[in-house]
């Protein structure tokens, strides 16, 4: 029996994946929320490598075939990255240290995305990439796990694997956190089919649709271990660039706020590690529902591999 601590996207993609190679697994729950609830969702690595390292673009790609074989509701509609005029070097800048993109006009722009036609007169278009809904997703995947027998919150027993994000710098010390804060807002008077991502200095953001004219604005990446509810600095920066996107959103219901701690090691690469008799899936940063497929199936394959025979001389 297998033992996965942790319910968000890195444990329910570790149960799925060691499932799915026929191993016997149950869940785990600890205390605490996960960052996965609060997750943009973006299933982006060309985008990603304008900060990222080449790694994450390498295992991200398959991300949205993974999902979207498991899941409903993979948008496979690509992302929009714009700037305004006055942030022209932040487009170019996102350009070269990026792949997978098409240059666009603003008749392009507004050929994608009608709502912004005028506002922009550049912009970067990432054809394939996607998006999902986390809470969605996580949700069809327990489901599915359900469904297969699998059982959940139980007590832990067997071999451990631990996926329980920043809650394990307990076992793992080199983990840092790195506070991520949300709005959940509904515009009905503004239509978006996929991400947008606000090029800015100061507070770049991502604007991502979730249906029914609700949109997740996202992220901040501050350096700290406070969990507590999102600042007013962080609402007023990420409104003030939702409203560069277009000012209708000055209009918008804000449903929800969010604040969390993502898991990061020093160089921001996620691991699938054994330490201490147990196995660790951590480290994921901003990139969880990008990466933690890939390395749910490292686990996986380390977990099934049959010793070679011992032969006597």
């Amino acid at each position: 029996m297998i033992t996965v601590l942790g319910m968000g996207g890195a444990g329910l993609c570790a149960a799925t994946a060691l499932t799915e190679a026929g191993l016997a697994v149950q869940l785990a729950a600890p205390q605490g929320p996960s960052a996965s609830h609060l997750a943009g969702g973006m299933l982006a690595p060309f985008c990603e490598a304008e900060a990222a390292p080449a790694l994450v673009t390498t295992l991200g790609r398959g991300a949205a075939g993974w999902w979207e074989a498991r899941v409903p509701g993979v948008h496979r509609c690509g992302t929009l990255v714009i700037a305004p005029p006055r942030d022209g070097t932040e487009l170019r800048r996102f350009a070269s240290r990026s792949t997978g993109h098409q240059a666009l006009d603003g008749t392009g722009i507004t050929a994608l995305e009608p709502a912004l036609a005028g506002r922009f007169s550049r912009g970067l278009f990432f054809a394939d990439e996607a998006h999902l809904d986390p809470r969605a997703a996580l949700a069809a995947l327990a489901a599915t796990l359900r469904a297969k027998g699998v059982a959940f919150d139980r007590t832990a027993q067997g071999q451990i694997v631990d996926c329980r994000g920043i809650a394990a710098r307990d076992r793992l010390p080199a983990l840092r956190a790195v506070r991520g804060e949300m709005l959940l807002l509904r515009c009905p008077d503004l239509t978006l089919s996929r991400p947008i991502r606000l090029l800015h200095p100061r507070f770049p953001c991502y604007l991502v649709p979730r249906g029914k004219n609700t949109f997740m604005l996202g992220a901040t990446m501050v350096e700290s271990d406070h969990a507590g509810p999102i600042t007013a600095r962080s609402t007023m920066e990420l409104l003030s660039a939702a409203f560069a996107i277009h000012p209708t959103l000055a209009e918008a219901e804000i449903i929800e706020t969010g604040a969390g701690l993502r898991p990061a090691y020093a160089d921001n690469i996620p691991t699938v590690q054994h330490d201490a008799g147990r196995w660790h899936l951590n480290g994921l940063y901003r990139h969880g529902f990008l990466l933690a497929p890939a390395l749910a199936q490292q686990l996986a394959a380390r977990l099934t591999i049959i010793p070679e025979p011992i032969h006597a001389d």
